[in-house]
Parts: C-alpha cells; structure tokens; sequence
C-alpha cells in the first residue's frame, strides 16, 4: 500500500543512536508487526502508530538481554494493539454512522496477505470487532499467523490451557455463520455481475445475488453525505444501489482492485477515489455490501484511483 512507510524511513528521535543492527532486526519484523497490528484494529493509521510505539521501545530496550529480537517485538506490538482497541472501541461508540475496516490494498502491499487470508477479509475484520480485545489477539496470533499456543500464552502473559480457550471462543463467535465462503473466482464473477445489474439498473436481476438477509453497510464516518444506518433486505439494499448508481456513480471511473484479498470495486470521480465497494459472499448469495465512502479511509488507493 503506498501510504505506508517502512521503519528505515522514519527518523531516529533526536540524541538516540541505535545500532545497524537493531535497526535491521525491527525492519526484519515490522511487516508482521504492521499485519497484527491492522487485523487487531481495522485502521492503517492506528497500526502505525502501534509500531512506531514498538519501535521507540526497542530503541529504549536494553537489546543485550534479548535472545529473540522477532519475538520481542511481536510481544510489545500486541500488547500495545489490545491497549489501542480498547481505546478504539471506546471511539467507535461515537462514531458517526456504521463503522468499517479501513481497506488495504493487497495487490500494492502482498506481503501483508501473505499469511492466512481469511483473517485478513473485511467480513472476518468486521467479526473481530464483536471479540474483547485480548480474544482478538489470540485469534490473529493463531488463526493468521499460526502461533502455538504456547507462544500466545507467554505473549499474553496467561496459561497455556487459557490461550486454547480464548481461541475456541474467538472461533465459535468467528465461524458461527453456517454458509461457507466462495472461492476467489466465484467472488470476483459475482461482484462483475452485481456491477453489471446495478449499472444497467436492472434490479431484478440484481436482486438474484443477494441473500434473503442481505445488509449493506455505507461508511461515511460524518465527512461525506451517506446513509447513517445500516440497510437490510434485498428490497432496501437493491433500491439503496440504484438510487447510488443513478445519482453518484453513473459518471463515475469503476475499476476492479485487491481489497484485503479479495476482489472490490473502486469508484472514482475526476481522478480520486471516491468509494470501495466490496462484497461478502457465501454459498447463499451475496450476504453483506460494504461501501466505503469516508475519505480518510481511501487514502491507500489514491495513487490508482
């Protein structure tokens, strides 16, 4: 993603010298860092600032007593992640309108996808947020990042037998949806045909792919004009899209890009982004449309909008 810096571009604090070899131990870990840290809290902002946190703690950290640099820092930037969602989900009470997950665009940042990629997708990131903080933490070190659980009991300072019942719990409250997911391809031919009926304003055949409980999810977050409520059932969210493509986004560039690893559809008017649309689908249909329209969260794909 392009917005992100790397640990090597920011500035040593002024009086600080760290040694090349800290320096290439935390730029070694820093792409797992930012990866934990984005699944534990949805915002790109709010992951770098949990790095940079880490960062000033390594350079503070006596590194002589540390045997496993990696290790160390995966510890400080997890803790420091489930500190900054609990904050997080204090904002969110607040927060003008339905809330999503800052999209990230995969195709410019692959390694950020490179683990597990179902801990990474908006419907999985949207799941996480109904998890305590520290049962969100412990399904992102196992279930993205393939922790042993005794790894994850040190890092959150617990027992072993308590690792392993945060995480079934996290995962009960993850897989409880009983449909399964479809696969990449199958995704990316239901979101082209979603576009196509919209854009044709044929609500009949867009209708077929959505699921009898379909909900449609617009982020606005209070910075641009979009509906405060979230809208459920196919006739709610099909007359949603076709006052949208009729009003805003007839004139409007669409491209497909990589939003979290799956295929989304990217709106953009005179050259700039202007919304993500991306979708979750199950075997049933299409379950929810989410649509990001708050700019400070579509910073990722300006330099392809």
């Amino acid at each position: 993603m392009t917005s992100r810096t790397t640990a090597s571009e920011r500035p040593e604090r002024p009086g600080v010298h760290v040694e090349p070899g800290a320096l290439e131990a935390f730029v070694a870990a820093r792409s797992q860092l930012f990866g934990i840290a984005y699944r534990m809290l949805g915002s790109v902002a709010e992951a770098e600032d949990v790095v940079q946190d880490a960062w000033v703690r390594w350079q503070r950290t006596d590194r002589s007593v540390v045997s496993n640099p990696a290790a160390f820092l995966t510890t400080i930037t997890t803790r420091l992640a489930i500190n900054a969602a609990s904050s997080a989900r204090a904002r969110r009470e607040t927060y003008v309108g339905p809330w999503l997950p800052e999209p990230v665009d995969t195709a410019q940042d692959p390694a950020l996808g490179a683990e597990r990629a179902e801990a990474l997708e908006l419907a999985t990131l949207m799941l996480l947020e109904r998890l305590a903080p520290t049962e969100r933490a412990v399904y992102v070190l196992r279930e993205a990042f393939g922790y042993p659980y005794r790894r994850v009991a040190e890092i959150l300072e617990t027992s072993e037998a308590n690792a392993r019942q945060l995480a079934r719990r996290a995962r009960e409250r993850i897989n409880r949806r009983a449909p399964a997911r479809v696969d990449a391809a199958e995704h990316r031919r239901l979101l082209d045909e979603f576009v196509a009926a919209a854009h044709d304003g044929d609500l009949g055949r867009f209708e077929r792919y959505l699921a009898d409980t379909v909900v449609a999810r617009p982020d606005g977050g209070g910075k641009v004009h979009a509906s405060r409520k979230e809208l459920v059932g196919v006739a709610r969210v099909s007359l949603f899209f076709d006052n949208v493509w009729r009003k805003y986004w007839a004139d409007a560039t669409l491209r497909e890009v990589d939003a979290n690893g799956l295929p989304a559809l990217l709106v953009s008017r005179e050259g700039a982004p202007f919304a993500l649309l991306a979708l979750d689908v199950t075997t049933r249909g299409i379950e929810h449309v989410y649509v990001q329209v708050n700019p400070d969260k579509l910073g990722g794909y300006a330099a392809t909008g």
